[in-house]
């Protein structure tokens, strides 16, 4: 039996479609919730237990250490498939060769050099690359038409961007930045499967990041599934359009940029068009809504497309919901009786305020039923997390 490794920061939904096929898994992860099937090659950086902390996750996490602990592991598998957290970047060359999916992904994962590739074939936004915030505020002062934000040259999941005036006091870490224009419009995503010969969008979604809820923060929350006139939860003409385009746009960009297997592309939508914002090199945070609305094995479809074969897709069987909640305080986990709620952490161990609580995954024919069944459950856990908070 092959051999096959799941390696990032959180393997649970990927491991449960894993377990359903004919390989023998292993799997390297940072978090490892109480709803992470246990298995024999198991490898978990976070010890969560009674009344210890998880921590802050962008202080902790550190690929590498993800990558050191994990060598005897991709030294034995067939196969690698690196997920949020791991860039393919970050192996061997010897070990880039195990990996399925798109390997070669430096010009992807940097954004200025992403930008600099596309910016004469597709609608994106105006962006420079950065050293400093006095060079960030003198090229702000040149487009007084514009509106800024600062964003990681590499990263991913929203984290760190921060909208820029020229009175700003942002502080620059030590990671590198760009400076882009703020598209203010509606956050959309494609998954697609892709072969060295073929691309093919499977789904469209809404993308939701806090931004969406009122919150001066463009952290990812989640997404709504498939794309139509209800689930776009906006005022739009022509979503059959907009889906068009999408996938059209999706399959170019999926062809200039060697992809494989699954990927997803983020734009933006607003009366000026559809903005290219960034290619996800990799499975996407959709993974287990596109498994529910399609009825299909996600994992064994990103496989077989690096193999050469992209599956059959059927057409959506129900509208699929993922919203991820963070903490609105400092609690300690106690069980919630709820059974759309996934990503659990152990009971006792302690969520700090605005760190990932859980993830609410739900499904349903019926699109306002569906939304009304998510933020239910998101107003449960809220209150419950308030109930039990915890002094530092």
């Amino acid at each position: 039996m092959e051999k096959l490794l799941l390696i990032g920061i959180d393997t649970r939904s990927m491991l449960n479609s894993a377990l359903k096929l004919d390989y023998e898994i292993f799997s390297t992860s940072y978090f490892s919730t109480s709803d992470t099937p246990q298995i024999k090659n198991q490898k978990i950086i976070l010890n969560e237990s009674e009344d210890k902390s998880c921590g802050i996750f962008e202080d902790q996490f550190n690929s590498k250490t993800i990558l050191e602990i994990s060598q005897d592991y991709i030294d034995e598998v067939d196969y690698i498939i690196p997920i949020s957290g791991i860039s393919p970047s970050d192996f061997s060359k010897k070990d880039k060769k195990k990996i399925l999916g798109t390997v070669n992904v430096e010009n992807i994962e940097n954004k200025y050099e992403f930008y600099k590739e596309i910016e004469d074939e597709f609608l994106t936004p105006l962006t420079f690359s950065v050293s400093d915030i006095g060079e960030a505020l003198e090229i702000n002062k040149n487009y007084e038409d514009i509106q800024f934000i600062l964003k990681p040259l590499q990263g991913s999941g929203g984290y760190d961007i921060n909208l820029l005036d020229n009175d700003s006091n942002i502080q620059l870490n030590d990671c590198e930045f760009i400076l882009q224009e703020y598209v203010d419009g509606i956050s959309l995503s494609s998954s697609l499967l892709s072969t060295k010969n073929d691309a093919k969008t499977i789904i469209n979604t809404r993308l939701l990041t806090e931004h969406d809820f009122g919150r001066d923060s463009f952290i990812y929350i989640g997404n709504i599934l498939p794309l139509t006139s209800s689930s776009i939860m906006a005022d739009v003409n022509d979503t059959d359009k907009i889906n068009e385009t999408m996938n059209e746009t999706s399959q170019k960009l999926a062809h200039k940029f060697n992809l494989r297997g699954s990927n997803g592309v983020d734009y933006i939508l607003n009366e000026k068009g559809l903005y290219v914002i960034e290619i996800n090199p990799r499975l996407q945070g959709t993974f287990e809504c596109v498994e529910l609305s399609l009825g299909i094995n996600m994992l064994e479809a990103h496989i077989r497309a690096c193999m050469g074969e992209i599956m059959e897709m059927p057409k959506p069987k129900y509208y699929a919901y993922k919203k991820i909640i963070y903490s609105p305080t400092r609690m300690k986990y106690q069980n919630i009786g709820l059974d759309n709620i996934y990503d659990l952490p152990h009971i006792g161990s302690i969520t700090e305020k605005s760190e990932p609580l859980l993830t609410i995954i739900d499904k349903d024919e019926d699109f306002e039923k569906l939304y009304k069944k998510v933020e239910s459950a998101s107003e449960i856990v809220n209150r419950q997390a308030k109930k039990h908070q915890v002094d530092e």
